[in-house]
């Protein structure tokens, strides 16, 4: 439970903060928490528009930080979340999400998996 706040408290970092909250609002409670606290933190920094810039390392480190574990484990963590954020969100939220991520980060997405597995067998 714990890596599961960790890592949606870092997805809420690098999102546009406005997103952040419309994905928090088809979370459960614990995880909604979580994801609205980074973003409103989040905003107070920048101007609350566009959420913090960093890729794939730096989200590892922040999971990792935020769980006490090491940041392979971080990165499996992140993509378990990823899965299940996927199969709850709405559809057209997980698209905003995605396009919202940079390359390295949106890798964990099964969706973006998935279109590299189709990429590579045709």
């Amino acid at each position: 439970m714990l890596n599961r706040a960790a890592v949606v408290s870092t997805l809420a970092e690098r999102l546009p903060s406005g997103l952040a909250r419309h994905v928090a609002a088809q979370l459960p409670p614990d995880l909604a928490a979580a994801m609205r606290e980074a973003a409103d933190a989040s905003a107070g920094r920048d101007s609350g528009s566009a959420g913090e810039r960093f890729g794939l390392t730096a989200f590892a480190g922040r999971v990792a930080a935020r769980a006490g574990t090491d940041e392979d484990k971080a990165l499996r963590d992140a993509a378990a979340v990823l899965e299940v954020l996927d199969a709850a969100l709405a559809p057209e939220l997980t698209e905003r999400m995605a396009g919202a991520l940079p390359a390295d980060i949106r890798e964990l997405l099964p969706v973006e998996r998935a279109v590299q597995d189709t990429g590579l067998s045709g």
